[in-house]
């Protein structure tokens, strides 16, 4: 009886062990394989290269800087499909240093987003200092005064006002006449009357 139960509790501590072992190594392995992967080449690694994969030009330009404001002349340019080593990236990520024998120095840069870059290091590659500008032109101080035309002030006539507008007034054109002619009608009318009644008398 004793050996039946000696027997038995080694069975089930075996059981356990077993178990044990096994829900902590796969724990274990699913750890190490979750490991965080970074994606940055070392400096040891393969040399990339980019490959101009733009469709919407022949060509893309190749530049002296990493810029078309400061940098705006290009040096050359890479046709589709072409590819070239790339030797850096700008600290923005937005440019990419190539070597392209036709810019100064060998080197020029091109946008990143026109192009594909294989796996490989990239370091980190600062602008090229801009280029030095022309000499400002200066002018000779007496051949600018002899240009110098200062034109004659004519003095604007002064403003004389026009006399005021007399409008004339017209007098009625009918002649006033001062014998009153109505009176003489009625005069006249009434001497027609008396000679009239006294040539009546007299007939009778």
């Amino acid at each position: 009886m004793n050996k039946f139960r000696f027997h038995f509790f080694l069975c089930i501590g075996c059981f356990i062990g077993f178990l044990g072992l096994f829900l902590v190594f796969p724990a274990k392995i699913s750890v190490y394989a979750q490991s965080p992967v970074t994606g940055t080449a070392t400096p040891g690694g393969p040399k990339p290269f980019i490959t101009n994969i733009f469709e919407g030009e022949p060509a893309i330009n190749v530049r002296t800087g990493p810029s078309t404001i400061i940098y705006p002349d290009p040096c050359g340019t890479l046709p589709y499909g072409a590819t070239a080593p790339a030797l850096g990236s700008s600290p923005a990520h937005e440019w990419i240093l190539i070597a392209y024998s036709a810019c100064p120095n060998g080197v020029g840069w091109i946008y990143a987003p026109n192009v594909e870059l294989s796996p490989g290091y990239l370091p980190i590659v600062e602008p090229p200092p801009t280029a030095t500008p022309l000499a400002t032109a200066t002018i000779d101080p007496t051949l600018a005064a002899a240009f110098n035309i200062q034109p004659t002030v004519t003095r604007l006539p002064t403003f004389t006002p026009a006399p005021p507008l007399v409008i004339p007034t017209f007098t009625d054109g009918t002649p006033q006449e001062n014998f009153p002619i109505g009176e003489a009608i009625i005069a006249i009318a009434v001497l027609g009357i008396i000679v009239l009644v006294l040539s009546l008398f007299i007939r009778r």
